[in-house]
């Protein structure tokens, strides 16, 4: 059986797209689930869009989600180098094997005379202009060039690129994963640059060369690449590869969340949302990533999977272990998806729900400390963890939404002290104060007791005035479990917060 191997090969020109890490999550998982290999091999081929630190940012981003490679730049593998900048001389032979079986040719062509041509192909009503097996024979290239000038040019290093030689007529075929057969006839492409004036090999070149050399299996990638399809199903032709040749899957488009177009990073700014995993710095200043928002490495996981791709079931919640044994390509959808973030938000609510304690705990103590200059010690932020776990979305929210636990109320809801607050309220929380005066409690259930037994002695309805004991412990007229909120403060501080905010109340 033909070994499993699949790779990421993204370009490092910035930071990485939330679709990108879709597809890094796709590739991986499809070679999980047939115990093969996902390989990480970085395409820099195009130096003039180079960013410094992308590579890096790459790297970082698929280990925060948990996509570890078998093989990488930084890992190896026999298969290496996985940087195409270092690969740059094997590229040459391939070249010169197309060039030599008819299937390239060298273009001279100025980026003038490449004006001139477009021009005129718009000015005849085509709206579209390439250089194709229509045009090519109008320019200057080696097909309408003699061997002697050829050579000339090239003796006088004369700028040049090598284009592929599509042939007119030829019908090509290609079956996809996710979309079945596709036929485009040759007619219709145009011949694309195979070697920059660089020397370096395009995109269209490298990966079909890298591809085979690497012996991957599926090349799982974007939609936006299967117009590019084509030409490399013609490019394994070229050279004699078809049997080698990988099975392709085109995944289908991320939309906005309106569904009217590709999701691009101005529409996740205009919603409100990160289009990037990890905070990215560009030109533009800081952009915020996921991560740093708060998402969960897990969630988003499991946010990202549902993107294109269902289980056939109703179930939502997958780990990623759990991914890696039920995905396939076969349940990748054609059509494209919206990207709906209040479900991510979902998601993250959910894993928060279920994160370990002490993890979240950590991240209570050091926000209190970074945001509040609040210190105390781990049983504290555990008991926050646990009074708030299921109403926060993201954990930069326990901190945010415990400050009451720390500072006494100084304002209270306008709208239940005005309803609620009178003088047979005040009567109710004295005698709760004069109570827990007498009998201190330790857990939530000690001074819910304390609180219904004082109230219904006294013939009073305890529920009748839960919601003005809450007001003046908080300043809120709701929340979480207020017994819960009574255990963490202690009786100590209960009696003095109610004090205090009868005294306000009344003024």
């Amino acid at each position: 059986m033909k070994e499993i191997r699949v790779r990421f090969a993204p370009s490092p020109t910035g930071g990485l797209h939330i679709g990108g890490l879709r597809t890094a999550l796709f590739n991986y998982l499809f070679a999980k689930s047939q115990k093969g290999k996902f390989i990480l091999r970085i395409e820099d081929t195009d130096q003039a869009r180079y960013v410094d630190g992308a590579e890096e940012y790459i790297v970082n981003a698929l280990k925060w989600i948990g996509l570890e490679p078998d093989e990488s730049p930084s890992i190896g593998g026999e298969f290496g180098p996985y940087r195409q900048s270092e690969r740059k001389p094997m590229y040459r032979q391939y070249i010169d094997i197309l060039l030599e079986n008819g299937n390239a040719y060298y273009a001279f062509d100025t980026p003038e005379e490449l004006d001139v041509m477009r021009e005129r192909i718009k000015a005849d009503g085509i709206s579209n202009p390439q250089y194709d097996s229509l045009t090519r024979g109008q320019m200057k290239n080696s097909l309408t060039l003699s061997k002697e000038e050829v050579t000339e040019l090239l003796d006088k290093k004369t700028p040049y690129v090598v284009r592929a030689k599509i042939p007119p007529k030829a019908e090509i075929r290609f079956k996809d994963a996710v979309r079945d057969w596709i036929k485009v006839h040759g007619s219709v492409l145009d011949d694309k640059v195979l070697m920059k004036s660089d020397g370096m090999p395009t995109y269209h070149l490298a990966n079909v060369v890298d591809d085979y050399l690497m012996k991957i299996s599926h090349v799982i990638r974007g939609e936006e690449w299967l117009p590019s399809t084509p030409l490399h199903v013609l490019l394994y032709q070229f050279f004699g590869w078809e049997e080698q040749m990988p099975q392709f899957a085109h995944l289908p488009l991320i939309l906005k969340p309106d569904g009217n177009g590709k999701l691009s990073k101005r529409a996740a700014d205009k919603a409100g949302f990160p289009i990037f995993p990890l905070n990215w710095t560009n030109e533009e200043g800081l952009i915020k990533g996921f991560k740093e928002e708060g998402y969960l490495p897990e969630a988003l996981t499991n946010f990202l999977v549902l993107l294109g791709w269902n289980p056939g079931s109703n179930k939502e919640m997958f780990s990623l272990e759990e991914l890696e044994e039920v995905f396939t390509l076969e349940r990748i959808n054609k059509a494209g998806t919206k990207f709906d973030i209040d479900k991510a938000k979902w998601f993250n609510q959910q894993y928060i729900k279920d994160y370990p304690e002490d993890s979240l705990a950590a991240i209570v103590l050091e926000d209190l400390k970074n945001l509040h200059q609040i210190s105390f010690d781990e049983s504290i932020a555990l008991k926050i963890v646990r009074l708030l776990k299921e109403r926060v979305t993201f954990p930069e929210e326990f901190a945010r939404n415990s400050r009451y636990l720390f500072d006494d109320p100084d304002t209270f809801d306008e709208k239940v002290s005005r309803k609620k607050w009178n003088n047979d309220a005040k009567v109710a929380m004295s005698i709760f104060i004069d109570t827990i005066e007498k009998e201190s409690f330790e857990t939530s259930d000690e001074v819910r007791n304390l609180y219904s037994e004082s109230l219904n002695k006294e013939n009073i309805n305890p529920g009748k005035y839960m919601q003005i004991l809450r007001l003046c412990v908080t300043g809120d007229g709701s929340g979480p479990d207020l017994m819960e909120i009574l255990q963490i403060l202690g009786s100590q501080k209960t009696i003095a917060r109610i004090k205090n905010s009868i005294n306000l109340l009344n003024t």
